[in-house]
């Protein structure tokens, strides 16, 4: 076995060393200390050695932890303006109306959450009262993201601010009836009140870093100068675990993103539990924050425990703070003086003197009541640490109690997160505690009363004049009246009208022509935002580079290896770009960010996110409906898509059901376009809806998800003729007859409708042509792009009948009077096409790609899946023959003569 005091030695060999002699003479030194002080004096000296060293910028590896106590000591906390009194208060009555609320709605069984708020009350009246800027401060003002489970807390501010009133209150979590509030922040349920929908968990703080980020992205490109917004994320320590929480701390760093602040409520406890039972939360957050470079302050111990640490001249009170886990930490909570005096302070003979000289009340005061979140001043010294930081991302480590204030029954109970009411006796103590002017005889019929010291009372007056001077209320999501963004030119929609001609173009390569000449726009040009997960060589966009640039803030350091190509990789600090590396979250985030920036700063962007469509619904879903809630705008491209188009890639690379995931989302609107002229219609339709003039009826905030592949095939022309427009926008439209097709059918040849979507319409091109010339049969062929839209005007139609309204869906319009039986193909699952079937007054039938994908060539893919042109025709004839309208035989020889 390797002796590892030589592998130590070797590594040293490797670092030059000009004097030996003296760094045996600092290792001897640091033996000596450890030898006469112990190894707690000598890790003492080495950690303050290694802190000076830092401080005077001597480049050495960062200390990852620090000692399990407060960054900013007493002695170096700014003095806090504003009155701490009426602040106080203030917090008293939120905390009040917040439990009172979830216990009031707690008879319906719609449930709540008090604990969460109840921990972090001050987190919020603090920067409510001191930091948080308005949407009319300079800018647009601060982005919050609330914690989700917090949302009782803002209520009840809001409440007390005479935002909301009592009626609304009662109906928490009852919205059906109108004028309800939504159990978390939901920006299409409470549009006023939400930026941020939060409670999804995970995705807050990745939406957060990225907000920040696009608030840079939007001063370096000249759009709108929001360099003093600030963003504010508010999570859970337990939250933190989700992989999407931590996913961009790199990004923050590397990007200096110092207007962005994350305030982690470190109450130790998760919804069953510990966060960490047996280990530290709080350390392990600092080491991860620390080694992805933010700054970290961390705001641990209220003022109760000054006395301590002044008693602590050994050093054991911050060693036995260390090592003592979280669940023991939650279990003091609820222990008794003596508990704390043998468990805590007897583990170390210094701790035993120090423990005799204090009280039992000093004990529990300390060990109950007093942490870094729970204080005003503290929570002060930490936010304004972190606004001042320069530099880098900032993230506080405030430690709480679960249910603080709301009695011995909550506070740091493992179940508190689903306690949803205290009785009147509990809420008699609070009211005591909070010293609160609430008379036993308000409490009617035991029923508990909303609290509220009056509309002109010194309270409320404070908080709105400390709201007026941060620029307005908050949270707060305002739409600014702005006008259209002017249409683009028609040119650049018009030229895929005439087609291809003999050139073979997939749809992926028309869209990003379509998307080169819409950022050439005079007027709207600028304001497109190209967003790409690290793949724009696989779509074709690689020309946008040197003319559009990647966004960086550094700008470019380094002369690109591909300097004399005429495609080079160009980064610029106002690039317009957005190339995220291999992280569809981040990309999503950013697409989020963008798509909501008409709310959030007053500037319509128009983001398109391009990605291989199996990995993009598939893989964030979630985020895409946090987009929903959001009310985000923009178009979401699912590049390389259905199951049988992406040759050799193989079963994970295969999309044949993100048409389906994207069918779930209520704002999205999904489409298979077929051809180039699809694409460039459809995207036309979607500027005008989006940020144009949007028709009566129409809801402006949705996204587009457009299916688009990397086939090259010929682009024909669009066809001529009324409603072909409207069709592709609808859904459904016409592309052809058999006569139009010149196959000149029999006068009674039988006949039947072939729907097709996306790249499948190439097949059922193929099968119109062959069941004319090889079995007789005449068919029209329609391109369905979208199965979806289609689906849901039906179901709207269906909802209008019950109103008594008289109203035929679209696709039985469209459909209606075409002879014969009809057959839908698509590249994707038979379950996308069957959305429609219910509606379709003809005999239905559908072909699609079920089950894993493959790796083949697309010929064999298509034959594997039964999707292929030959298997269009025995599945047509099939059809034909079960209507007796041709011989039974001839699927038979049909199926023999194709191989299948």
């Amino acid at each position: 076995m390797t002796d590892p005091n030589a592998i130590q030695a070797s590594e040293l060999d490797q670092l030059p060393d000009r004097d030996p002699e003296e760094t045996a003479e600092w290792q001897a030194s640091l033996d000596a200390v450890a030898k006469a002080a112990g190894p707690h004096r000598a890790a003492y000296l080495m950690r303050r050695t290694l802190e000076r060293a830092e401080g005077n910028g001597i480049a050495l590896p960062k200390l990852l932890e620090t000692d399990y106590v407060n960054t900013i000591p007493t002695a170096a906390e700014p003095s806090a303006p504003g009155d701490e009194e009426m602040e106080r208060k203030i917090t008293a009555w939120n905390r009040w109306n917040a439990a009172a609320m979830v216990t009031r709605g707690s008879k319906y069984g719609v449930g709540g959450h008090i604990a969460t708020f109840a921990s972090a009350a001050w987190l919020y009246e603090t920067g409510f009262n001191h930091f948080f800027k308005g949407k009319e401060a300079d800018g647009s003002g601060d982005q919050l993201y609330i914690q989700g489970h917090a949302s009782p807390g803002i209520y009840a501010r809001a409440f007390l601010d005479g935002r909301l009133d009592e009626q609304q209150l009662d109906n928490f979590r009852r919205e059906s009836g109108g004028n309800g509030l939504p159990s978390y922040p939901h920006p299409r349920r409470l549009p006023w009140l939400w930026e941020f929908p939060t409670v999804s968990m995970g995705l807050g703080p990745l939406s957060a870093i990225y907000q920040a980020r696009f608030n840079r992205y939007l001063t370096a490109r000249g759009i709108k100068d929001v360099s003093e917004s600030h963003v504010w994320a508010f999570l859970g320590d337990g939250e933190m675990d989700e992989p999407e929480s931590t996913a961009a701390l790199a990004l923050a760093s590397r990007e200096g993103l110092d207007n962005l602040t994350f305030v982690i409520n470190c109450n130790l406890q998760r919804l069953d539990g510990p966060v960490r039972a047996n280990f530290k939360i709080v350390q392990e957050l600092e080491a991860q924050f620390r080694g992805a470079g933010w700054n970290v302050v961390k705001s641990l111990w209220g003022n109760a425990w000054d006395e301590l640490f002044q008693l602590d001249t050994t050093g054991a009170l911050v060693r036995r703070l260390r090592e003592v886990p979280d669940a023991q930490v939650q279990t003091y909570q609820t222990r008794d003086a003596a508990y704390i005096r043998q468990d805590f302070f007897g583990k170390d003979p210094a701790l035993v003197e120090m423990a005799k000289l204090l009280s039992d009340d000093k004990i529990l005061e300390c060990f109950h009541l007093s942490r870094g979140g729970h204080e005003a001043r503290k929570v002060y010294a930490a936010y304004k640490a972190a606004v001042e930081f320069k530099g880098a991302p900032t993230v506080i480590l405030a430690q709480t109690v679960k249910g603080h204030t709301l009695g011995e029954g909550f506070a740091s109970k493992n179940a508190n997160h689903q306690m949803k009411k205290l009785t009147v006796d509990e809420f008699k103590t609070m009211r005591d505690l909070l010293e609160l002017p609430i008379k036993d005889s308000d409490f009617v019929d035991g029923v508990v009363p909303y609290g509220h010291p009056g509309a002109d009372s010194p309270e409320v007056r404070y908080l709105q004049e400390r709201r007026a001077a941060l620029g307005g209320p908050a949270p707060a999501r305002r739409v600014h009246p702005v006008a259209p963004l002017p249409a683009p030119a028609e040119k650049a929609f018009a030229s895929f009208d005439k087609g291809s001609g003999t050139q073979n173009v997939a749809t992926t390569m028309a869209f990003v022509r379509l998307i080169k000449d819409l950022v050439r726009d005079k007027e709207t040009g600028k304001r497109w935002v190209p967003i790409v997960p690290d793949e724009a060589r696989t779509f074709g966009m690689e020309s946008l580079f040197p003319s559009l640039g990647i966004y960086s803030p550094k700008g470019q350091t380094y002369e690109p290896v591909d300097r004399d190509q005429l495609m080079y990789y160009k980064e610029a600090q106002n690039g317009q770009i957005l190339n995220e590396g291999i992280t569809e979250a981040g990309s999503m985030a950013d697409f989020i960010a963008a798509s909501t920036a008409y709310a959030t700063h007053g500037e319509a962007m128009i983001p398109f996110y391009i990605f291989y469509s199996m990995f993009g619904w598939q893989r964030t879903a979630d985020q895409m409906w946090q987009l929903g809630d959001q009310l985000g705008r923009g178009f979401l491209v699912g590049a390389t898509a259905g199951r049988t188009t992406l040759t050799g890639e193989g079963l994970q690379h295969a999309d044949g059901h993100s048409p389906v995931i994207a069918a779930t989302n209520p704002a999205a609107l999904t489409y298979d376009p077929a051809f180039a002229y699809e694409v460039a219609t459809i995207v036309r339709d979607g500027i005008r809806r989006m940020y144009g003039e949007a028709a009566p009826g129409e809801d402006p905030n949705v996204f587009y998800y457009l299916t688009v592949y990397n086939e090259p095939l010929p682009q024909p022309a669009k066809p001529s003729g009324p409603g072909i427009d409207e069709g592709i926008v609808k859904g459904l439209y016409r592309f052809n007859t058999a006569e139009s097709a010149a196959l000149s059918p029999a006068a009674n040849a039988p006949r039947i409708q072939l729907l097709g979507s996306g790249t499948a319409i190439h097949w059922v091109l193929k099968a119109q042509r062959m069941l004319a010339e090889e079995w007789g049969v005449a068919s029209d062929v329609w391109s369905a792009t979208s199965w979806t839209e289609l689906r849901r005007d039906a179901l709207e139609a269906d909802a209008g009948l019950l109103r008594g309204e008289e109203r035929v869906p679209y696709v039985r319009q469209a459909l209606h009077g075409a002879e014969g039986p009809v057959l839908a193909v698509s590249d994707y699952m038979r379950q996308v096409p069957d959305q429609i079937a219910q509606w379709v007054e003809q005999d239905w039938s559908s072909l699609g790609a079920d089950g894993f994908g493959l790796s083949d060539t697309r010929e064999g893919a298509r034959r594997h899946f039964g999707v292929d042109a030959e298997s269009v025709v025995v599945a047509a004839l099939a059809q034909l023959a079960r209507r007796g309208e041709v011989k039974a035989t001839a699927v038979k020889e049909a199926r023999e003569k194709y191989g299948l």
